[in-house]
């Protein structure tokens, strides 16, 4: 036996994809870390390429992966009881520090308990296989993640059992709640805090305000679930998130450790009732080794740094530098989309234009992402530039210089 016929089929699909302009090209390797000096942000270098890079594609919005608290935390742990659980942790795969992150992210995002997972994208999928049944109707926004959608595809979601409301629209939200059946028994909406390609936000006040108008129509009533990962520890007066800065909280909200917090897995923060069902039904949270004890202790600890003065400094640097870079495309001439998120889309609405500006950034040892047809509809072509806590004043000019030079 061999995969011989498996790679020749497999070789059709990979080109499909390359000629349908869907295929990802070849992944850089980081080989170094260049921490910041003077007025000069952390640079990186690249396996066989000379230079070194500012990255404006991270989701380490507070800069914090390679801060010397997070790293000896999670010496201190990993020396305490190794480096991996060795088992699941209903198999006494549970340690202290598990624990110890679930309580300080629950106490963190406001809700009474949370379960951590290994990534958001299983936190997603194992609420919808925890509060998802045949009496179940979901309602989400056109623009959410990938793991939303495929929570419900794995939870069996049938189409008459769902529904798409156009981006941020409240009009097409409440058609959605009127074409729900009668029968049905519990209502989700669910939903990004940030849509992580645009840098817009969720109006949760006002979705909450749609879904408590029709609360009394089902037996279980409406649950409203905010999928946070970009909004938690970069966004809100004191890093709480969309909720925060939105004024209002849902129900359920999933997030990460592996964007803002700098380390890695994701938690879904509800009532005790619903983490304990996630408990008893979440595959993706039974059948899997969880978190090592380095990655909760770094986690805990950038939440205690996110509480600190030092944190409310990282904060405003990054409000700071946000504001600074859109108020330069402004100066350009250039258009994004607004908000005060430190995801700044720059709409370039071409899809060669994109790919020559990525490249020309690229060449002035600038990381970016670009986004162009057929990943996004044409005319919606756009570099997504991210920006991060440790970024300073002269990096930011700096990468205004070069897209002036383009523009």
């Amino acid at each position: 036996m061999s995969t011989e016929k498996l790679d020749a089929a497999l070789v059709a699909e990979l080109k499909s994809l390359e000629e349908e302009g869907r295929a990802k090209p070849p992944e850089r390797v980081i080989t170094g870390y260049i921490p910041p000096k003077d007025e000069r942000g952390p640079r990186y270098t690249l396996a066989g390429v000379d230079g070194e890079f500012i990255r404006l594609n991270s989701n380490s919005y507070l800069s914090l992966s390679n801060h010397s608290a997070l790293i000896s935390a999670a010496d201190e742990a990993t020396h305490a009881c190794g480096v991996g659980p060795g088992a699941v942790r209903f198999i006494d795969g549970t340690f202290s520090y598990h624990k110890k992150l679930e309580e300080r992210i629950a106490a963190f995002v406001g809700k009474p308990a949370a379960k951590i997972f290994n990534s958001a994208y299983t936190s997603n999928c194992g609420l919808a296989l925890t509060i998802g049944n045949r009496k179940t109707h979901w309602i989400g926004d056109q623009l959410n993640h990938n793991s939303i959608i495929r929570g419900m595809r794995i939870s069996g979601v049938p189409s008459n059992h769902k529904g798409i409301f156009a981006h941020n629209d409240m009009g097409d939200l409440r058609r959605c709640f009127a074409e729900v059946a009668d029968d049905i028994e519990r209502v989700v909406v669910i939903f990004d805090g940030i849509f992580s390609m645009r840098g817009d936000f969720a109006p949760i006040d006002r979705i909450i305000e749609i879904c408590k108008e029709n609360e009394n129509r089902f037996r279980d009533g409406v649950i409203t679930v905010v999928d946070d990962s970009h909004g938690i520890g970069a966004y809100g007066d004191t890093g709480r998130g969309t909720p925060e800065h939105a004024g209002a909280v849902p129900d359920i909200i999933i997030g990460t450790f592996g964007k803002a917090f700098g380390v890695n897995g994701g938690f879904i923060a509800a009532s005790e009732m619903v983490v304990e069902a996630v408990r008893q039904k979440a595959d993706t949270y039974i059948y899997t080794n969880p978190l090592s004890v380095a990655d909760c202790a770094a986690a805990t600890k950038a939440l205690d740094i996110c509480d600190s003065e030092e944190g409310l400094e990282l904060l405003a640097n990054l409000k700071n530098r946000t504001t600074q870079f859109r108020e330069g495309l402004v100066d350009l001439g250039l258009e994004s989309i607004p908000g005060p998120h430190p995801v700044v889309p720059l709409m370039v609405r071409d899809t060669t234009k994109t790919r020559r500006m990525v490249e020309h950034l690229f060449n002035k040892g600038v990381l970016v992402v670009g986004l162009t047809f057929p990943v996004v509809p044409r005319g919606d072509e756009s570099i997504r530039f991210q920006i991060n806590a440790a970024h300073t004043r002269s990096d930011i000019e700096y990468v205004l210089a070069c897209l002036a030079e383009k523009n």
